[in-house]
């Protein structure tokens, strides 16, 4: 009897797994999609790792606006565990989605410190651009964006936000200083600008060979480096439970940003976050063609890309209400695709594993900013280097991309950048007379983009 009951046992067993599978495929679709439990799983934990960077880096330089950076650590993990498990199980699609690396550097060196507005307001301001980012998603209003505003400016505004992050990284390391209004190279002799500036090349170097991981490695290879040599405080302990939200969630202030001299902001802010997610989604579905809305065909109906950004929309509302800045889709996931990911399992697994960093807290906060800059300095080059994608035969349009590309960075402001590269490329367009090029939606966005500099 004994092995018949083994045998039975083993029997049942089996057959559980096969209906968890049999649930898992007929959900995720995963034999359409060509790829299996095993694939989706690999995916899941090569996103994870080259998104892990996202933690240390969004938490410190949100802390830079006033905030805590231990409550920040937890609320930047529970943010990308929730958006990405979303968009998994909602959109079905392998892409992971966290904290925006340019965009919450606007929201400390443009919105908090460069115009002076209280972190709890900025996030208000966050919450509203989000509430409208969800209208824009859930209709037809995101298809009249894309067609209002030219691919040279789409283009511009990612290498203005790399190079605004790049300035970001430089500025932080002590690269270079301000100086009686003037520019100059900061002391390299310094030991933390120095190794900075060496864990740059170094990050280039990972990044170039294509290294899974490059950016954790990086970090993980210069905080070892600073704590061997004392330039960093060594941490004493490396698990402990969560911080507490309680300093950041639910301290946003609505109410208090309701005013029309926020509106350049408010929709800056969701601009940004929507060409930043077509162009990341552009970016992870080129070579399988996961979303053919984002090839041009805009008559096809594409439910996967609607509801990825469906998802990106309601994650940065919610993501204000937990303590930080816009929520976006990741170009890392690129990397899940490339290992064979296609479907939101992927996604699944990647926010089960980041469930584990919740409680590396003392690590975290170990890490110094040494090891942070540099990140912020590689992937504004990454960013930059979409520069190839300009047309510069198009004068209009590739003079407005100067202006935007070179005022980002200088005013440490997206709003005023790529407003005055939409008021440039109207009036280029009008001075050549090209009015066929004029539309009731580059106007409407060109009145919008004179708010910046009359209020």
């Amino acid at each position: 009897m004994k092995p018949k009951e083994s045998q039975s046992k083993k029997e049942i067993l089996q057959s559980t797994e096969s209906k968890n599978e049999g649930v898992l495929e007929r959900y995720f679709k995963l034999k359409a999609k060509q790829t299996n439990i095993k694939t989706e799983f690999m995916a899941g934990f090569t996103i994870f790792l080259s998104m892990l960077y996202v933690i240390p880096v969004s938490s410190e330089i949100l802390s830079h606006a006033g905030m805590p950076k231990d409550a920040l650590i937890t609320a930047v993990t529970l943010v990308t565990i929730l958006s990405t498990f979303a968009c998994g199980f909602y959109a079905n699609t392998p892409v992971a989605m966290s904290v925006g690396m340019g965009l919450n550097a606007y929201f400390t060196y443009g919105i908090v410190q460069g115009a002076g507005i209280p972190w709890q307001q900025a996030l208000g301001i966050v919450f509203i651009s989000g509430v409208v980012f969800v209208i824009v998603s859930f209709s037809n209003f995101r298809i009249w964006i894309l067609k209002s505003i030219p691919k040279n400016l789409r283009f511009a505004l990612c290498v203005g936000l790399g190079a605004f992050l790049a300035t970001i990284g430089l500025k932080g390391l002590g690269f270079f200083v301000l100086q009686n209004g003037n520019l100059l190279l900061g002391d390299l002799s310094n030991a933390s600008t120095l190794l900075g500036t060496l864990g740059i090349l170094l990050i280039l170097f990972l990044y170039t060979i294509k290294i899974k991981g490059a950016f954790i490695l990086g970090i993980a290879i210069l905080s070892i480096v600073g704590f061997s040599f004392g330039i960093a405080q060594t941490p004493t302990q490396i698990l402990s439970s969560p911080a507490s939200l309680a300093p950041l969630a639910f301290q946003l202030e609505i109410l208090s940003v309701l005013k029309f001299s926020f509106i350049p902001i408010i929709l800056t802010l969701m601009i940004t976050d929507l060409f930043d997610s077509l162009g990341t989604l552009s970016g992870i579905g080129t070579k399988v063609n996961l979303f053919h809305a984002l090839e041009g065909n805009h008559k096809k109906h594409d439910q996967a890309l609607e509801k990825t950004l469906q998802v990106d929309a309601i994650a940065t509302t919610m993501g204000s209400l937990f303590g930080v800045s816009t929520t976006t889709s990741f170009l890392e996931s690129a990397s899940g695709v490339t290992m064979g990911g296609r479907s939101g399992l992927s996604a699944i697994f990647t926010a089960l594993f980041f469930c584990f960093t919740l409680f590396m807290l003392p690590l975290f906060l170990s890490i110094p900013s040494f090891a942070i800059y540099p990140i912020l300095v590689v992937v504004g080059v990454a960013m930059f280097l979409e520069i190839v994608r300009i047309d510069f035969s198009d004068y209009p349009s590739a003079v407005a991309s100067f202006f935007v590309i070179l005022l980002m960075p200088l005013t440490t402001s997206i709003t005023i950048g790529l407003s005055a590269g939409f008021l440039v490329y109207l009036l280029l367009l009008i001075l050549q007379r090209q009015w066929r090029q004029i539309h009731l939606g580059l106007i409407f966005i060109a009145l919008l983009s004179l708010l910046p500099f009359i209020l």
